[in-house]
């Protein structure tokens, strides 16, 4: 499994939801890097950088 640097940790579930919305309206992809059933959203950017949105819960 890859690790996440980029970190971005939300309010709450509706939060992350609404902010992983956002991200994606700007171009990032939902990105698998072998990390399962988590409760954070591993993204990757426009040009291929991936990330973490965290869910507090």
């Amino acid at each position: 499994m890859a690790w996440c640097y980029d970190l971005f940790r939300c309010t709450s579930a509706a939060h992350q939801a609404e902010f992983v919305a956002r991200l994606k309206d700007l171009g990032a992809t939902s990105a698998d890097v072998g990390q399962g059933d988590v409760p954070w959203r591993v993204l990757a950017g426009p040009e291929g950088n991936e990330f973490c949105v965290l869910n507090p819960g």
